[in-house]
């Protein structure tokens, strides 16, 4: 008897150790992916609030209104059609065709999804609807509609704009866009334009990987930022070869002018020097393979090529090219964690919530997502960016009176002559910690077509702090 009892006991304290680890890991999921459940599509206690309640209105960060509704719960938008093409992706859409933005990520503020029951009852007994949350987020609307109207014609791709000292996103824009109000064909369209490039699409960086390279090479070998290199135009890896852009010669170049030229061999070489599993160990530290559980919107992970691999798939990482897979996105958390002396913040969009009574409901709290690197490190970083903008392959985006540091790339594309043409960067200036990352897809360079974009977006900011 006594045995058994013992072994009651044991098993009452198991099934409580289990019950208590339920009940902590539901707490902490729900802080972290509560907004994931309440916009699922299969969430039909959403669906249901949503008959009976008239969504919130949504304002950019300088009180512009970008959505409302009527009394019979009509989603409106904002009167100009090109701010509702720029800020289409990242709102999103009440009937869905855009997934994850605002209007179905945040569906749980703006329709109220907390009221009370006395509430909605009291909306039901007197035929008035309840309002939802009203929503002020990070994004200008006035940078997003510049944006789209000097984003190349015809071209797909993103741009996406962030304060690195708090997170906020200012600009969240993807291409091609579409008018909200005459959403016919978008879904059948081969273009996708239903798809938010700035956080789903992926693709080989090209050699904006190089700061992460770079990174790499600064923590795992000693004195390399003292080192001399020697580019001769070709590097021989197995059967292939690493070769710069037309064959040039670069000669003899240090770390930091490796990068402001973008030398594809001498990064093919760090690459090989420091082995696959330490380049992997860097990359992870700045989020690649993971899942981004972001609290304020979904972004595809970004992904590291898969282990065991022969030497020059390794090389060929290095330059920033072989199988990766980022978002624009995540290479504008990578520009920022420089800019920020190795602290990546986690992105934000909702600045606030506020109720119908005017009480707050939530608000803006910077958090840091991850340290990646040494501020020492991002220091020479950020020194080799600079070089590239004032005499590299950057200087495109250079703006008069701001010191600009950035990295271009040029992404090949299997089966393609033209390339993914990027660019990364930032504003070195205390009063505006502003980073950016542009993509324009099928373009060539991303000195001659991503760069130029990104110089007409410091000076915007610049004039419209």
């Amino acid at each position: 008897m006594k045995l058994i009892k013992q072994k009651l006991r044991m098993v009452v304290i198991a099934v409580s150790l289990l019950l208590a680890s339920l009940i902590v890991y539901g707490t902490w999921s729900l802080g972290v992916s509560g907004n994931r459940w309440f916009s699922s599509s299969v969430n039909t206690s959403l669906r249901k609030v949503r008959e009976d309640v008239s969504p919130g209105n949504i304002y950019d960060r300088n009180n512009i209104q970008l959505a409302g509704s009527n009394l019979q719960g009509k989603r409106l938008y904002h009167q100009d059609a090109l701010t509702r093409r720029a800020m289409v992706h990242a709102l999103g859409m009440y009937d869905g065709t855009v997934k994850n933005g605002v209007e179905t990520f945040m569906s749980y503020l703006l329709y109220a999804y907390d009221a009370s029951y006395l509430s909605r009852l009291n909306a039901a007994l007197t035929g008035n609807r309840l309002k939802g949350y009203a929503l002020r987020l990070s994004l200008s609307s006035g940078l997003m509609r510049h944006i789209a109207e000097h984003f190349p014609q015809g071209k797909s791709g993103a741009v996406v704009v962030m304060n690195y000292r708090t997170g906020e996103l200012l600009a969240l824009n993807s291409f091609p866009n579409f008018d909200p109000l005459s959403p016919q064909g978008v879904i059948s369209d081969p273009d996708k334009p239903y798809i938010n490039n700035a956080t789903q699409w992926r693709s080989a960086p090209g050699s904006t990987f190089k700061v992460i390279t770079m990174a790499a090479a600064l923590q795992h070998l000693p004195g390399v930022s003292e080192r001399v290199f020697s580019c001769t135009g070709a590097y021989q890896v197995g059967d292939i070869q690493v070769v710069d852009a037309g064959h040039i010669a670069h000669g003899e170049l240090t770390l930091d002018k490796a990068l402001s030229v973008s030398c594809n061999i001498t990064f093919a070489k760090l690459a090989l020097e420091l082995g696959d599993e330490k380049l992997c160990q860097t990359a992870q530290a700045f989020g690649l393979d993971d899942h981004f559980l972001f609290s304020d919107l979904v972004v595809e992970n970004s992904a590291y090529p898969a282990n065991n691999r022969v030497a020059k798939e390794v090389a060929w990482t290095g330059p920033g090219q072989s199988a990766l897979a980022m978002t624009p996105l995540h290479m504008c958390l990578v520009a920022s964690s420089i800019a920020n002396d190795g602290v990546m913040m986690e992105p934000k969009i909702l600045l606030q919530a506020v109720g119908k009574n005017r009480e707050g409901k939530a608000q803006i709290v910077p958090a840091i997502y991850r340290t990646p690197l040494s501020g020492t490190d991002a220091g020479i970083i950020k020194q080799a960016m600079r070089q590239a903008v004032r005499s590299g392959t950057a200087t495109r985006a250079a703006v008069s009176g701001l010191n600009v540091c950035g990295k271009t790339g040029s992404a090949q594309i299997d089966g393609q002559e033209l390339t993914n043409a990027w660019f990364i960067g930032f504003l070195d200036e205390p009063t505006l910690p502003y980073a950016v990352c542009v993509v324009v897809s099928d373009a060539g360079e991303g000195s001659r077509q991503a760069a130029p974009l990104a110089a007409r977006i410091f000076e915007y900011i610049r004039n419209n702090p």
